[in-house]
């Protein structure tokens, strides 16, 4: 790689690097460390190819993504390490019900499968549409449909108070609706 490639991969590690773990961390189920070792096999294989990428946010989350079906794909998967308590700890400053909601969230997305795991981050975080996210598995718009629906069936099942912080605030039937006249 020359001088001016090295610098432009260096810039884009800088200014990228923190969305594509975020990427990495949801597609690992919430494992920091896998997360980390997915996306840095990730930027080895785009250096490799840096000058002959076109667009390299794209190129770079696509590697993420077909790791991530390989890793599900191994004959022996690996184990999880279910711990009691979450890793992080809670700041005075933090959001206490924001906290609470990316901790739920997390621990229910770690006990989904991978293949659940993966369709939901590429459906709802990177908002892509069913056609994108089946050409990316490589499988049809029926099963990431399907795939999905099943998902947050299980999602819903995992952590159901998720729902009720979700659940629209319906008007109380205890008032009538006031009717404004001119």
């Amino acid at each position: 790689m020359d001088a001016e490639a090295q610098d432009s991969f260096r810039e884009f590690v800088e200014h990228r690097s923190s969305a594509l773990l975020k990427t990495a961390v949801l597609l690992s189920g919430g494992d920091r460390h896998t997360a980390e070792d997915l996306l840095q096999n990730a930027l080895i294989k785009a250096a490799g190819r840096w000058h002959r990428i076109d667009e390299p946010e794209a190129y770079v989350r696509q590697i993420l993504y077909r790791q991530q079906i390989s890793r599900w794909r191994l004959k022996w998967p690996r184990r999880e390490l279910s711990v009691a308590e979450p890793p992080e700890g809670r700041t005075a400053d933090d959001d206490s019900s924001a906290t609470e909601v990316r901790l739920v969230m997390r621990s229910a997305l770690a006990r989904l499968t991978a293949r659940q795991r993966t369709v939901l981050v590429l459906r709802y975080f990177e908002d892509l549409p069913e056609a994108d996210v089946a050409r990316i598995l490589g499988c049809s718009v029926g099963t990431v449909r399907s795939t999905t629906h099943r998902s947050l069936a299980r999602l819903r099942t995992l952590a159901p108070e998720l729902a009720a912080l979700n659940a629209p605030s319906r008007p109380s039937r205890d008032f009538a609706p006031v009717e404004v006249r001119p």
